[in-house]
């Protein structure tokens, strides 16, 4: 059966206008994006397909433009449209942080952290660099480790601070396993960093800790 067949409140177009975007399920959503299907298939089997073999989301979103390309029912022209849309959105997250903005949204700065480090295959601890006001300056990745852990210098951190003439920071990093809970030697790194900045009398704002779901806050929990 065609996808013009369903009902009509069970068409993903139509369900996405009448219940919002966030109503419909990844194949849903994927078939949206992918418009027709395989032969034989409808867009929502093709892309519950797609998710069962190559997924779940995540995994298959993580794909190169390459891989992608190589999967049945996307192909070269879909790969790179959906390489762009996801460009598109990351760009859309980093826009409250582009160099001269001032963060006003706690979240928005995790959510560019999930951003640039979620799906990294190694540990990756990077650095948002502020001014008084709490406006960008630069955005840094400073250190990479191997799949479970990275070494952090405070003093590098330290001294890209006052490289940048920042007043604050913002650290995070990601952990490959996919769990966001903050290990004992985060909790003790990020003891380091606040000392090391407190002494160039630049603060630190918070230290992000990236995995699967949505990333943990250190200073919500109290440990900055």
């Amino acid at each position: 059966m065609h996808i013009r067949d369903w009902p009509t409140q069970e068409r993903p177009r139509e369900k996405l206008l009448e219940r919002g975007v966030a109503s419909l399920s990844d194949a849903e959503l994927l078939a949206i994006f992918l418009g027709s299907g395989l032969r034989g298939y409808d867009a929502v089997s093709t892309a519950r397909r797609l998710l069962a073999e190559h997924g779940p989301l995540r995994s298959l979103l993580d794909r190169s433009p390459a891989d992608l390309a190589k999967l049945p029912g996307l192909g070269p022209a879909r790969a790179c449209r959906l390489a762009a849309v996801l460009e598109l959105c990351g760009r859309h997250l980093a826009a409250d942080l582009e160099r001269g903005a001032a963060l006003t949204d706690p979240h928005a700065a995790g959510r560019y952290f999930a951003q640039r480090l979620r799906g990294r295959p190694r540990e990756t601890f990077a650095a948002l660099f502020m001014d008084t006001r709490h406006r960008t300056l630069a955005f840094e990745e400073l250190f990479q480790g191997t799949v479970d852990g990275a070494e952090v210098h405070p003093r590098e951190v330290a001294r890209r601070a006052m490289a940048h003439n920042a007043a604050a920071v913002i650290v995070g990093h990601n952990h490959p396993s996919g769990s966001a809970e903050p290990s004992a030697a985060d909790r003790a790194v990020t003891i380091r960093l606040k000392q090391a900045l407190a002494l160039v009398d630049v603060r630190l704002l918070d230290h992000f800790v990236v995995g699967d779901g949505p990333p943990t806050s250190m200073a919500a929990r109290g440990w900055v």
